[in-house]
């Protein structure tokens, strides 16, 4: 369920985020624009999460099938290697956007920054805190009560997990981002919504791992074949997007269609067997 929610956070951001927010904007303005650069560069960071999904997969497939056998701390050690790769990736990105070169992401149409709306970083934190509170009592309810979908509706763990909790979990993000980008500030949409996924990718996944060893159960980074192919599947159209700096509705509705597709496919795949290939 870990590993589906995280799976279905990146797609469901890249996807159905950004593609509501494209299809939203573009329905009361013909053309949008953003900074391809910052753009193409959140979408290379994302690449690189995709890659540190794909890697443990492949040495799962490989080691299970070589002479030697298939080692369980082996493969914990590879995704312990590579989380630390993304945890620090994760911060020089927050270097990159925040400092040295904070005007890729900076627009002067003041997206972020509504006149009489500032507020002051202790208010800040303290809104931040609260929110998380209520975030985690919800999530205690959420989780209560997937078993109960899972018999009553009849979908599998992968499926509530990629595409229902991912939903939940991001209906912040979602809003924000289609009422943005319908104020024509997609700069700021395409910003919450690659941010969202690279958070997901580069912080709250490797966090996760190194989590899991104070529990006494290690946590890796193999995920299936499916779940790699959605992230990586995620990964390209958005180098195709954002290629050229500027988006209409119709590439709005390419992304929810990738999204869509990808949810049937989940709809119908059975629950994964992650200890063997």
């Amino acid at each position: 369920m870990v590993k589906a929610s995280i799976t279905g956070s990146i797609i469901g951001n890249v996807l159905l985020v950004l593609g509501l927010s494209i299809l939203f904007g573009g329905v009361k303005y013909k053309e949008q624009y953003f900074n391809r650069a910052g753009a193409r560069t959140s979408a290379i960071s994302l690449s690189l999460a995709a890659i540190g999904l794909v890697i443990p997969t492949l040495f799962h497939f490989a080691a299970y099938s070589s002479p030697a056998g298939w080692s369980l701390l082996a493969e914990q050690k590879l995704s312990l290697g590579i989380a630390i790769v993304l945890f620090l990736t994760y911060f020089c990105m927050l270097g990159f956007t925040l400092r040295t070169h904070k005007y890729f992401f900076q627009c002067g149409d003041q997206d972020i920054v509504e006149s009489g709306t500032q507020w002051s970083p202790g208010k800040a934190v303290i809104i931040l805190l609260i929110s998380t509170a209520f975030v985690a009592v919800l999530s205690e309810f959420l989780v209560g009560t997937i078993e109960n979908v899972r018999h009553s509706v009849g979908v599998t763990e992968v499926f509530i997990g990629v595409i229902v909790v991912a939903i939940v979990g991001n209906a912040a993000e979602h809003s924000t981002a289609i009422l943005v980008a319908m104020k024509n500030k997609m700069n700021l949409s395409v910003g919450i919504a690659i941010g969202s996924s690279l958070q997901i990718a580069l912080f709250v996944a490797p966090l996760l791992v190194f989590l899991s060893y104070f529990f006494g159960r290690p946590m890796d980074l193999e995920f299936s074949m499916p779940e790699v192919f959605a992230v990586v599947a995620s990964v390209y159209i958005l180098f195709q997007i954002s290629g050229d700096g500027e988006t209409n509705w119709i590439e709005g509705v390419q992304l929810l269609s990738v999204y869509l597709i990808l949810g049937i496919l989940f709809f119908y795949l059975p629950e994964p067997q992650r200890a063997a290939p």
